[in-house]
């Protein structure tokens, strides 16, 4: 659970890294239409999420380091008794000062009246630079109003400063709250997995394996997926980001579901594959075999202090060695790994940070070089082999075979903890598991008419 004294330490850790004489101004994200007068699901902006746990649109958080009359301010709509009968509860300006431990809040409406004066004579000037072109439009009427004002002796800012520099490097180390949610985040991601495997079978849909998975999350308290649910049965499974999710799931095919739930804002990311039928076939197998061993290598290596890199070049090494000894690529290892051969079957790289994005923020270079592993940061690692069913220059057996295998790991001072890793991926635990009676046997729908 993140509570408000989280949120304070954060924005006091960002003030601290600005400059003494300079203003931060994030604003809220945009509510985006679906149609005429209904909307897609509000997702609030990460960043004033993580700095204040605020999920109203059009809002703005104000930070000013060192402002005596106060250094947090918040921009939110006022209360609005009809507005909220069709849309919602509204906190207000007054409310949201003591919920949010703020140090004055304002209408949103009076936004241009009021904060040209709190960035007149600011020397520096933060905000996510390009990331919404009407709220830079914004910034900048603000600051040319503080220009109009030179002859009356008003400054505007003199410099410019990207926000998410400083944003991204504080959440992409995570503290012991926000590994607690992860964890928990993982946890209903595994039995929302542990759930799919039970119910499949041949001849159902994967968009009814969705709807488990999916059932599961919000059953466990989860807001709802963290991401797009993929759920890929046979040549699908090929398609590395496959949504539609509308096939029949077929005897003797694999499928595929890359699926992880969001909890109080953050994210699981989990991938399992099996056996529709619940039994692997002998090529199956094999290609299952490869990624999980490259997957359990991949675990080991990415330890603190070491180069990001090594996860991936470790799940290259030995996806490309076991493609080679399944006459799937031919020539040295060594070479092959030289010109990427590896590529026509796993084209993707071996994961990415996790945190309130499934692919979170943070550079995974500095300088040129790539970063360390440091304790607090949590990362997807992923392996695959996808084998095209067009793919004619391999034998038919192996057309159509997809398999990924997902786990979250959370980087310590000592080993790393796979937070997932109660999702069953050995294959004997998978079978075992799958050979119980699908419940979706003992559920009877009503009948729709055509």
């Amino acid at each position: 659970m993140i509570d408000e004294k989280e949120y304070i330490k954060r924005r006091k850790d960002l003030m601290s890294m600005m400059h003494i004489n300079s203003i931060a101004v994030i604003s809220a994200a945009s509510e985006k239409v679906r149609s005429k007068d209904t909307f897609y699901p509000y997702k609030q902006n990460v960043n004033l999420t993580y700095l204040s746990g605020f999920q109203e649109p059009e809002s703005v958080l104000v930070l000013i380091p060192g402002r005596e009359e106060g250094q947090v301010i918040l921009f939110c709509r006022e209360r609005d008794p009809l507005r909220e009968v069709w849309d919602g509860f509204r906190v207000g300006p007054a409310a949201a000062i003591k919920k949010y431990d703020l140090d004055d809040a304002f209408p949103i409406s009076d936004i241009d009246d009021i904060l040209p004066n709190l960035i007149e004579g600011k020397d520096r000037l933060y905000y996510a630079i390009g990331k919404d072109p009407d709220f830079d439009k914004r910034i900048l009427d603000w600051v040319n109003h503080v220009k109009s004002q030179r002859g009356n002796g008003a400054l505007p800012p003199g410099e410019f400063m990207d926000l998410d520099h400083f944003m991204n490097e504080m959440r992409l180390i995570k503290n012991a709250a926000e590994t607690g949610v992860i964890k928990k985040a993982a946890q209903i991601s595994v039995e929302a997995h542990k759930r799919a495997m039970t119910f499949c079978q041949p001849g159902i849909y994967e968009y009814e394996l969705q709807a488990e998975i999916e059932h599961q999350f919000n059953k466990s308290g989860a807001s709802g997926p963290a991401y797009t649910s993929i759920v890929g049965g046979g040549k699908n499974a090929c398609v590395l980001h496959y949504i539609e999710n509308k096939d029949i799931l077929k005897d003797g095919d694999l499928v595929l579901i890359d699926a992880g739930c969001e909890y109080e804002n953050y994210a699981a990311d989990i991938t399992r594959t099996f056996p529709v039928n619940g039994k692997f076939s002998t090529q199956q197998a094999a290609i299952y075999d490869i990624v999980l061993e490259a997957l359990e290598q991949a675990i080991e290596v990415t330890q603190s202090g070491a180069p990001y890199n090594v996860t991936n070049e470790t799940t290259i090494k030995v996806i490309t060695e076991g493609l080679v000894n399944l006459g799937l690529l031919q020539g040295e290892v060594t070479d092959l790994i030289t010109s990427e051969a590896h590529r026509e079957f796993y084209m993707h790289g071996a994961g990415h940070w996790l945190g309130m994005d499934v692919h979170d923020v943070g550079d995974y270079k500095i300088d040129g070089e790539w970063r360390v592993y440091e304790p607090g940061m949590v990362v997807t690692i992923e392996p695959g082999i996808y084998i095209s069913k067009h793919n004619m220059r391999v034998e038919e057996k192996w057309r159509g075979i997809g398999v990924r295998i997902e786990d979250d790991i959370l980087i310590t001072g000592t080993d790393p903890i796979n937070l997932s890793k109660d999702a069953p991926r050995q294959s004997n635990e998978i079978e075992k598991l799958m050979k119980q009676e699908s419940p979706i046997n003992q559920l009877v729908l009503p009948s729709i008419d055509d």
